[in-house]
């Protein structure tokens, strides 16, 4: 069985990041990027553009992109704000938060595959180890 957790980490990520990707394309029409902003902006309503670059790990013209996207799809509104003319608070539209009620099924079911096979005590273990690398780098 392969030991370089470094290696293991990086090829389950990608594995688990595209087939998420593509289950929210084929279900939402979005993609899990498009979601994860989506999050965000229920999470902080009205956030500032560049307020999402860290946690969705975007640069600004990438972030630019999405959220032009995304407003364009109907997902959200932009709208001025009023302490800097040059930035944009997020809304979520209508279709927006129907698009994250949605997710809920997608998400019970990816953490239901994820999770097939451990018992609890293995998934706790998982959990701690992925939690110490969070606060670890």
């Amino acid at each position: 069985m392969e030991q370089r957790l470094f290696y293991l980490l990086n090829k389950a990520r990608h594995r688990v990041y595209k087939y998420a990707d593509q289950n929210t394309e084929d279900h939402l029409g979005i993609s899990i990027t498009q979601l994860g902003a989506l999050m965000l902006i229920k999470e902080n309503e009205g956030c500032l553009l560049k307020d999402m670059a860290s946690t969705l790990n975007l640069n600004n013209s990438a972030l630019t992109g999405l959220a032009n996207r995304m407003e364009t799809n109907g997902l959200i509104l932009r709208q001025p704000c009023p302490n800097d003319g040059r930035a944009s608070r997020m809304y979520l539209t209508d279709l927006g938060k129907e698009k994250l009620r949605n997710t809920k099924p997608l998400i019970k079911q990816l953490n239901q595959l994820m999770t097939a096979g451990f018992s609890d005590e293995e998934i706790q273990t998982v959990v701690k180890f992925l939690n110490h690398l969070l606060t670890a780098f």
